[in-house]
């Protein structure tokens, strides 16, 4: 695999970084992205599915939780707020904020997915959510 170098990994007890590990963006990503920079002056499709959603982990691992919404974004469109708990998306199950950042890695932006919340109430609910475009 071919790749451009983005960020190393650090050991703190190392102070510096951790020999040999660090990660890149694929070169056929970065090839793309630079040829929408080069076209259009800025990306207009980064392939990242956008949930628009802020979450963290519940200590249980009983899903993601939303702690904040971005206005006018495919969650809130969807009706899910600050509290709501988000357990699967698309049949893959969510038990933390990062196995829900896993599978919308895996998802493309358009794309009308279910997505399955226990709301503060208790209460379950399936909604549909239209993917958008993750920004920047």
């Amino acid at each position: 695999m071919v790749g451009i170098p983005t960020l190393a990994a650090s050991d703190p007890q190392m102070g510096g970084a951790a020999a040999g590990i660090g990660f890149a963006i694929p070169g056929n990503i970065a090839r793309d992205l630079a040829s929408q920079i080069i076209r259009y002056g800025r990306v207009i499709d980064s392939h990242r599915a956008f949930l628009g959603i802020e979450s963290a982990d519940l200590s249980a691992g009983g899903g993601a939780l939303v702690y904040s919404t971005v206005a006018g974004g495919p969650a809130a469109n969807a009706g899910l707020k600050a509290g709501d708990i988000i357990t699967a998306v698309d049949g893959q199950p969510t038990p933390s904020a990062g196995a829900l950042a896993a599978v919308l890695a895996g998802l493309k932006p358009g794309q009308t997915v279910p997505v399955d919340v226990t709301h503060q109430d208790g209460s379950q609910s399936t909604v549909r959510v239209t993917l958008g475009q993750l920004p920047g």
